[in-house]
């Protein structure tokens, strides 16, 4: 149980204790400076403890914000500072330091104060250098009144604000897309209140959302038009409970490594069983449409990789922060008219327009219509995207991190084959030019690809295509990622892999192939999506052993190839299904090991605050 330590004379009438224990704190009085290091000396280490002015006037939420977040080892408002387990030392050093002032200003006649203390502590953990998390409270109240008038003043400046009301509103993402913020936003806030006042957890909305989604999905399997309909339906709930669960953090701060996880993962699994239920209720009316569905996986999921893979390459650039290049400033201008917000935010296609899109379409349409427009809709939003984070990569000196280049080789995902390449590449005199990795890339991918368009099945000049695909990627990989455009080298190699699956299996024409190959792609994107959600939680990649297990992009592209070259059409089918089962057994596993050895662990908390995906 945390607890906290109320320094200080007690004020009459004061609220404070009360307002400390409804947020879960076992409140401890100390009347100095030294009874407060005593108290702190005999918590257990393990707990959360807060440092809190008798004195402090101020909103509950305020003290929420301030001392229950729990992705913050050490975090401070105006009279309150807290530490979670990983910042206890610090604290304990920054108190140790006050008392001994406080000591001596008592031998020089002073006398032993308590007030101002936890003010004190916060001011001596920023001498120190530690990294001390001050929420942003708006128009809340956090204030340690100096005398009774000062007191009074704070008292009326707490009683004109709606505490609730700026809580429910802080509930909702501050960045987010048109149809989340004026459709979804505006009553799922609500929603999120209800579930925190039940009991409910963000991760048991997160899986009801999954729950429903899935529901949706054998909606669509159905074929039928009452199917569809439901489905549109079901989706746009699933929608609903998938904005609750973030709010309900927010709402609550209940923050977590696993929540974060599973909210990212979920998400991905939805849109992709739905894509197939689609595709299975296409089938049941005669028409084949698990090419088109494994064509819209593949362009989100590389669009969610250009998106990584940009972000983490200016991870640490102080000129991605200062948007210096003349593609942000025209950005910034048209930010200043209002309308071009929305408008802007709406082009990319986020998940909340995405998910209304395909749920209208579904009920009023056919499968076959919805991925149409799927398409459309992904390639327009991709190359927007893409082109503006070309030109800002391009009129700007960049300048990229060794943390950058490796988040990127990660991304790369490069197995053995790759790997014994490069380290050979690596050594060659020949450099290619900063910034021009991707043009190293680009010709092995693009010949893979038309290789496995152009040619019929069974034929060998993919395999001979996927050879050189390997000695290009890892050229490609040789020399750190530092390059202006290098960030797009990882969603290269995604396209170049997916892609030649979806084109084989095509050529195949033997129905369940490309079912098979969905699998396949499902599951090696997965590993994909694990790795990035593993860098953005400071984790790093997943474990080497894994990658080279499951061959790396280049090793299972070679194996593909080679056995469409060798295997007969149905012979095929099934071999894309063992593959398909083996990696996601893999994956699965040791991503799930992962995420709930970290969440028992103890790892920081997470909350994902970036823009729709």
């Amino acid at each position: 149980m945390p607890t906290a330590i109320l320094t200080g004379q007690p004020v009459p009438g004061s609220s404070i204790e009360g307002d400390l224990r409804s947020l879960g704190f076992e409140v401890r009085l100390a009347s100095g400076a030294a009874d407060a290091e005593t108290l702190l000396a005999q918590l257990p280490a393990g707990e959360r403890v807060a440092v809190v002015d008798a004195r402090f006037v101020g909103h509950v939420h305020a003290l929420r914000l301030g001392l229950t977040d729990p992705r913050f080892p050490l975090a401070a408002i105006p009279g309150a500072v807290t530490a979670q387990p990983a910042g206890r030392r610090a604290l304990t050093r920054a108190m140790a330091r006050e008392n001994s002032a406080d000591a001596g200003a008592s031998a020089d006649g002073g006398v032993t104060l308590a007030e101002g203390l936890a003010d004190r502590i916060a001011d001596a953990l920023d001498t120190d250098g530690a990294e001390v998390h001050r929420p942003e409270l708006g128009s809340l109240v956090a204030a340690v009144p100096a005398d009774p008038q000062a007191r009074n003043e704070a008292r009326q400046a707490v009683s004109a604000v709606d505490d609730e009301a700026v809580r429910l509103k802080s509930a909702v993402k501050a960045r987010d897309g048109f149809f989340t913020t004026f459709f979804v936003s505006p009553y799922s806030r609500h929603l999120a209140r209800w579930c925190a006042r039940r009991g409910l957890t963000p991760n048991q909305v997160t899986t009801a959302s999954l729950l429903t989604a899935l529901i949706a999905a054998a909606c669509a399997a159905t074929g039928t038009r009452g199917g569809f309909v439901a489905a549109g339906v079901l989706l746009v709930a699933s929608f609903v409970l998938d904005c609750t669960d973030g709010q309900l953090a927010r709402y609550s701060l209940q923050y977590s490594t696993l929540g974060a996880w599973l909210d990212a993962t979920f998400d991905r699994a939805k849109e992709y069983a739905y894509y197939a239920g689609l595709a299975l209720g296409a089938a049941r009316g005669g028409d084949d449409v698990w090419a088109l569905a494994l064509g819209a996986m593949i362009l989100q999921t590389c669009r969610h990789v250009v998106d990584f893979a940009f972000n983490e390459a200016n991870a640490g650039d102080p000129a991605a922060t200062a948007n210096t290049s003349p593609t942000a400033a025209l950005s910034d201008r048209l930010d200043s008219v209002g309308w071009t917000v929305w408008v802007r935010r709406m082009i990319v296609l986020p998940i909340g327009e995405r998910w209304a899109m395909i749920a209208v379409l579904t009920a009023a349409t056919t499968p076959r219509v919805t991925f149409y427009a799927l398409l459309v809709g992904c390639a327009f939003a991709a190359t927007y995207t893409t082109a503006g984070r070309v030109l800002r990569s391009v009129t700007r000196r960049a300048r990229r991190t060794d943390r950058a280049a490796k988040a990127l080789a990660d991304l790369a995902d490069s197995g053995p084959a790759a790997e014994a390449l490069a380290r050979v590449l690596g050594r060659l005199p020949a450099r290619p030019p900063l910034g021009a990795r991707i043009l190293v890339a680009l010709p092995g991918g693009a010949l893979l690809v038309l290789a496995a368009a152009l040619e019929p099945y069974g034929s060998a000049l993919p395999v001979a295509a996927a050879v050189l695909y390997t000695v290009t990627s890892a050229a490609a990989v040789a020399l750190p990622l530092k390059g202006a455009l290098d960030w797009l080298v990882p969603p290269l190699l995604r396209a170049a892999e997916y892609g030649t699956v979806l084109l084989l299996a095509a050529k195949a024409e033997v129905n369940g192939v490309l079912p098979a190959a969905y699998g396949l792609v499902a599951a090696v994107a997965y590993h994909h999506y694990d790795t990035v959600y593993r860098i953005r939680g400071g984790a790093g990649a997943p474990p080497h052993w894994l990658v080279r297990a499951i061959g790396g992009h280049e090793g299972r592209t070679l194996v593909v190839v080679v056995l469409a070259a060798l295997l007969t059409a149905a012979q095929f089918e099934v071999a894309l299904t063992v593959l398909a089962v083996a990696v996601a057994l893999v994956v699965l596993a040791e991503s799930i090991r992962f995420w709930v050895s970290a969440h028992r662990a103890g790892a920081p908390a997470v909350h994902d605050e970036g823009e729709p995906a």
